[in-house]
């Protein structure tokens, strides 16, 4: 039953009074005026509320008989009245005078029914508090307004926006986690009745539904937001259109104005793609339109957005929209670094969510593996490595490639993230055998690779492979069995230029061990000039073996002042650089220093 049953907009009946022009109130109740106390009209109207309760639209004795009270419970005086208990009563008299007069209605002016209709709507607002002794009473006048689809007679009214508006706010901000279901179902019944058999949303009444979806919004009423869902999702063939015109107004004309919400149209995009993807069909186009804006923090803004959309999990965005995802795949080679970067960065959710893209980045993932901003190429490992680590399979052996190259980046930065990236998945994949046989062989030439980086003349670069070689290929924490088993294994499957370069390494650190041991030996004897000077040389030396010689000459330097004074620091420095010293010892000493 509802008021757009017939052919026709819902009518008003003339009022009608009795022959003596009194108001016939049901048996037993007496005439309710301004003369008698709140209680007592409390008491009295509960039972006007029965006697509504119990009609049905077939009673046309009693219609007739009870018109002049419908009309009198529709006066000022309950309209206005101070106590919130009369008004809660008045409402459900005035919801089931609708349903029983149901498809016309027994007021004659449109200003009264607009009215009731906030009247009515005001006193929605009873339903926040679940625990309240009138909850059940509240619920009841949801229920029998949503049934009824009584707020559809508004349609007539010139100013029925006013009062959706009103309405749809009243029930975002009332649902909270302790209403049941039947309270969400009946709001959704409410609204969507408006949405689907209306003219159409206005954007005022659109914003009343979006605001819930920002993320501010969003997290202060997570219900008000799950109820903007489903009704978004049940009302997607009515509201597209509307959702369509309000982000061609923005993004396309730039009017901000038609919308306080315009400020927060991308995040309202990702919210809605996440909620319906259908609810954007007519929106993608215009980020299109946007990605090609000459404005490179737009373009930022679009990509970011996009980035989220393409790459979320269960998103087939890529597939369905073709021309968007070239478009949006162009945008790897943008003017503007920052938007380059936003790209680089999204090929690694991209590649572990959507691994059957790949094969579309790859090309772009080269380009920007060249690129002459050291922080993209740098993202461009990071992107590839996490994606491997994940699972190895998600990247293939072209991707695998950029990598070993970058490894040779004449970016001290980008080479270290290189290397130890490679490292990481050879110890995942190799000494673990995280994913089998295959994935162990596929990655296999990175022990290779990252000792030949020993031949490169940058102190940076060998101290890395020396910690790549105790932490990755031979970890330093492993039990001396294992680390033995280990380092043979890799000595014997290295190829001759590795193995060269793993014999250099081990003669260089044995050389540095002779260098401090000889400044050990200096400190034992007398001071003279001539030690002085052979100290000061054995200082030199070993600081061309550590990063930046130039600052660590004055760290060794003072590092020295403290060694002569601390004979128990010599004592363990001695022991560190013993060819007896195990691991084990070694952290111990560093550790109790």
């Amino acid at each position: 039953m509802d008021f757009t049953a017939q052919p026709k907009p819902a009518t008003a009946l003339c009022g009608v009074v009795s022959a003596d022009g009194k108001i016939a109130y049901p048996p037993g109740v007496k005439e309710i005026t301004d003369k008698i106390t709140t209680d007592e009209m409390i008491k009295r109207l509960k039972m006007v509320v029965k006697t509504f309760m119990d009609m049905d639209q077939d009673s046309e004795d009693e219609k007739q008989q009870y018109l002049p009270l419908a009309l009198h419970l529709a006066s000022e005086f309950f309209l206005r009245n101070p106590n919130k208990d009369v008004r809660l009563l008045v409402a459900c008299c005035l919801a089931d005078i609708f349903r029983i007069y149901a498809p016309e209605a027994p007021y004659t002016s449109h200003d009264k029914l607009k009215d009731i209709f906030l009247f009515i709507t005001r006193q929605l607002k009873g339903l926040e508090d679940t625990k309240s002794p009138q909850f059940n009473r509240y619920f009841y006048l949801l229920e029998n307004l949503a049934w009824v689809k009584s707020y559809n007679i508004c349609f007539e009214l010139e100013d029925c926006n006013e009062i959706f508006i009103q309405l749809f706010r009243t029930l975002f901000s009332v649902i909270n986690n302790s209403h049941n279901k039947k309270v969400q179902m009946h709001m959704l019944d409410l609204m969507s009745s408006i949405i689907m058999e209306g003219d159409g949303v206005t954007q005022e009444l659109l914003d009343s539904i979006l605001i819930n979806l920002i993320p501010a919004h969003k997290n202060l009423n997570k219900q008000s937001f799950d109820l903007a869902k489903v009704l978004l999702k049940r009302t997607v063939q009515t509201i597209e259109a509307c959702i369509a015109n309000f982000f061609n107004q923005v993004l396309v004309l730039g009017r901000s104005s038609v919308s306080d919400l315009s400020e927060h149209v991308f995040d309202l995009i990702q919210e809605l793609f996440a909620i319906d993807p259908h609810l954007l069909l007519s929106v993608m186009p215009q980020l299109e339109f946007k990605l090609k804006s000459n404005d490179g923090e737009e373009r930022l803004a679009v990509v970011r957005l996009l980035a989220k959309l393409f790459g979320s999990k269960d998103s087939d965005l890529a597939t369905q929209n073709r021309p968007l995802w070239q478009c949006f795949l162009g945008r790897f080679n943008d003017i503007h670094v920052p938007v380059r970067l936003e790209s680089v960065k999204f090929a690694s959710h991209c590649l572990m969510n959507h691994p059957d893209l790949a094969k579309d980045l790859t090309e772009y993932l080269k380009v920007r593996s060249h690129d002459p901003e050291e922080a993209i190429r740098h993202d461009v490992i990071v992107t590839i490595i996490t994606a491997a680590k994940r699972d190895l399979a998600l990247v293939n052996d072209q991707l695998l490639g950029f990598v070993r190259e970058r490894t040779l980046d004449k970016r001290w930065r980008v080479r270290k993230e290189a290397m130890m990236g490679l490292a990481q998945l050879y110890k995942k994949y190799c000494l673990h055998g995280e994913a089998g046989k295959e994935a162990a062989e596929k990655v296999s030439w990175i022990k290779d690779k990252l000792l030949h980086i020993y031949y490169q003349n940058s102190i940076d670069d060998k101290l890395l492979v020396e910690k790549i070689f105790a932490q990755y290929l031979v970890p330093h924490n492993l039990e001396t069995e294992e680390r033995m088993k280990c380092l043979y294994y890799l000595y014997a499957s290295l190829d001759p230029n590795a193995v060269k370069a793993l014999n250099e390494m081990w003669k260089c650190q044995n050389m540095l061990r002779s260098h401090v041991r000889e400044l050990l030996d200096l400190h034992k004897q007398p001071t003279s000039e001539a030690n002085c000077s052979a100290m000061f040389g054995k200082l030199m030396t070993i600081a061309k073996n550590l990063p930046d010689p130039g600052k660590a000459q004055d760290f060794v330097k003072k590092f020295n002042q403290v060694l002569g004074d601390d004979e128990k620091l010599r004592s363990q420095l001695e022991l560190l650089i013993s060819p007896t010293c195990s691991c084990k010892q070694a952290d111990v000493c560093v550790v109790s220093k």
